[in-house]
């Protein structure tokens, strides 16, 4: 046994410098640059968008619920208070919206080499690139449907068959 260990030990040291499997140099800034031109193509930051004002509105929410009292007494201060909160939405998307799209950009960028990015952008310029991004959404909605649909009647094929197995078994269900 004990041969079997220190092969394994020098096999481990000799790995080591190698790092964890498919680990990679992070991402350069013209793959980020060019993920971003990906993003905008597809139109992503709409996915995000709503993000900042959500943020914004549960923190109003929450200080409006945790100061109910003085909410109820100062009428001002839940008017205020939303003042503030879309005065920040105002200030604050800009820049947070452009945040968030760097950093998905990025995580593009760690999952495909700049010379497929560069693919992409170009697919996705195309005529068939951009009917994809006009109809992929809609692709996706219709397939949820009927998977949604075909697990129902799924279930009721499975539901009947331990229905059945369960009989054989002696329990009546």
């Amino acid at each position: 046994m004990r041969p079997v260990f220190l092969r394994t030990a020098v096999l481990l040291v000799a790995l080591a410098p190698l790092g964890p499997a498919g680990a990679q140099q992070p991402p350069t800034a013209a793959a980020i640059a060019t993920a971003k031109e990906i993003l905008v193509a597809k139109g992503a930051a709409g996915m995000w968008e709503p993000v900042i004002p959500g943020v914004i509105g549960r923190v109003r929410d929450s200080i409006l619920q945790n100061n109910a009292l003085l909410a109820q007494s100062n009428p001002a201060f839940a008017k205020d208070l939303n003042e503030v909160a879309k005065a920040l939405v105002t200030e604050l998307a800009p820049a947070r919206s452009a945040e968030l799209t760097t950093e998905v950009a990025r995580v593009y960028a760690e999952h495909f080499t700049e010379p497929e990015l560069k693919e992409l952008v170009t697919f996705y310029k195309s005529p068939l690139g951009k009917k994809v991004i006009s109809e992929e959404p809609k692709v996706i909605d219709a397939s949820a449907g009927l998977i949604n649909k075909w697990a129902q009647q799924f279930s009721e094929t499975v539901l009947a068959r331990v229905r059945a197995e369960m009989k054989k078994k002696g329990h009546d269900i």
